[in-house]
């Protein structure tokens, strides 16, 4: 056991290997599909929920873990493997419900526990971006570091870490309420391809392209924009069943960045159900040196 156990949830769809790696602990979200409850990653795995999604005559419901999801781990980690301190990292609260129940966990703890200590961060992004707060934090517990130490790095990242991403509809983010400041990308023609982002933990509209090629080249571009050409940058291809989408964006951004650290990772369900399959993108930060 690290002298920080680091916790996050399912959303910030990390890829297992790094999870099982750098002992990451993660609670699923849920997802109400008709009469079904699933538990994402759990009970419903990506494959079988993307090959479904098109099918759907109505979009899924998706829900946040609860506080007693949060008590349950907390829990189980000072019990079972003598954790004295946590870090629980999670997806905006602007999105979603997560944080709150997190905090809420945390209080009622407070006195069941007391000798446990637990800082629970609102990373004001999602996915990957979320996802890359949570793998140095794991590393840095791994290392040794304290949990006031932790708590500032994933801070310092959380200005500085993007999220840039386009799909071919823009429906499920409608559908599912998430759609934040880019509403007005809804009625876009079919041949036009709209890239959003998120800002200040809401998602914001970044520009449109007339094809994914150009969507991809504009990533490219806005990256290079933010960092300067060949900028040291650690970033992870997302996608939504859409593998060699996420190929064809790293092609074109690692001609134009140094990328230190590079990864593929597909979205959990319960992002899938307001992105929709086909969605690619980008969560990437600058860095200032060539470790990991």
């Amino acid at each position: 056991m690290t002298n920080v156990a680091v916790v996050t949830d399912s959303a910030a769809s990390i890829p297992e290997a790094i999870i099982e790696k750098l002992k990451i602990h993660w609670v699923p979200y849920y997802i109400h599909r008709g009469q079904e409850v699933l538990r994402d990653l759990v009970t419903i795995q990506r494959e079988a929920f993307y090959k479904w999604l098109p099918t759907a005559r109505e979009l899924p419901k998706t829900a946040s873990p609860g506080p007693g999801d949060y008590v349950q781990m907390y829990e189980g980690l000072a019990q079972n493997e003598g954790a004295r301190e946590i870090v629980s990292i999670h997806m905006t609260s602007k999105g979603s419900g997560a944080y709150q129940a997190a905090c809420v966990a945390k209080q009622m703890l407070a006195e069941k526990l007391p000798q446990l200590r637990i800082e629970v961060i609102d990373t004001l992004n999602v996915s990957m971006c979320q996802g890359w707060m949570v793998i140095e934090a794991a590393r840095s517990a791994l290392a040794g570091k304290s949990l006031d130490a932790i708590v500032q790095q994933v801070r310092q990242m959380m200005p500085v870490t993007r999220m840039i991403q386009t799909a071919d509809t823009l429906k499920y983010l409608y559908m599912g309420g998430r759609i934040g400041k880019a509403k007005h990308l809804v009625g876009s023609l079919l041949n036009i391809k709209p890239l959003i982002g998120m800002e200040d933990g809401v998602i914001v509209p970044l520009g449109t392209a007339r094809s994914r090629h150009q969507a991809y080249e504009m990533m490219a571009q806005m990256i290079e924009a933010a960092v300067g050409r060949m900028g040291k940058i650690k970033i992870a291809y997302v996608h939504a069943a859409a593998q060699e989408e996420a190929e064809k964006i790293r092609r074109l951004v690692e001609q134009r960045l140094t990328c230190v650290e590079s990864l593929i990772a597909e979205l959990s369900p319960a992002l899938g159900v307001h992105t929709g399959p086909g969605t690619a993108g980008v969560c990437y930060y600058p860095v200032q040196e060539d470790t990991r």
